[in-house]
């Protein structure tokens, strides 16, 4: 089994940054990619960016290129995703996902292990 949690998440104000934590936990060696993704209200789950556990592989939805950075700590158990220059339409809940399986991080059906999400607002 393997736990993630997520954090950072808040309130901030239009091209203010802000960074996310996913805590991976459990069976963590059996981990292939961990993943972020989003869902506003009224909205369906979207993706927006995952790296792979081990390697240096990262993938990004496009709104999230140029702004948004997947990084990892040298336990490779925390996975980080910096979001930059926020804008409204950023308002969500963002998830961490966990996948074990080789399967294709951009997709939603590919994660096993989902966290709670933490709230991100973007208001001036």
């Amino acid at each position: 089994q393997v736990q993630v949690l997520e954090s950072g998440g808040g309130t901030v104000q239009p091209g203010d940054s802000l960074r996310l934590s996913c805590n991976s936990s459990g069976r963590t060696d059996d981990i292939f990619a961990l993943g972020w993704f989003r869902q506003a209200p009224g909205k369906g789950r979207e993706f927006v960016a995952a790296g792979h556990r081990l390697g240096f592989s990262t993938y990004y939805a496009k709104f999230a290129e140029g702004r948004f950075t997947v990084s990892k700590d040298s336990t490779k158990t925390i996975q980080y995703l910096q979001m930059d220059s926020l804008s409204a339409e950023d308002t969500a809940v963002y998830y961490c996902a966990a996948v074990t399986t080789h399967s294709d991080p951009r997709l939603i059906d590919s994660y096993e292990y989902w966290g709670q999400g933490t709230q991100v607002t973007v208001s001036s």
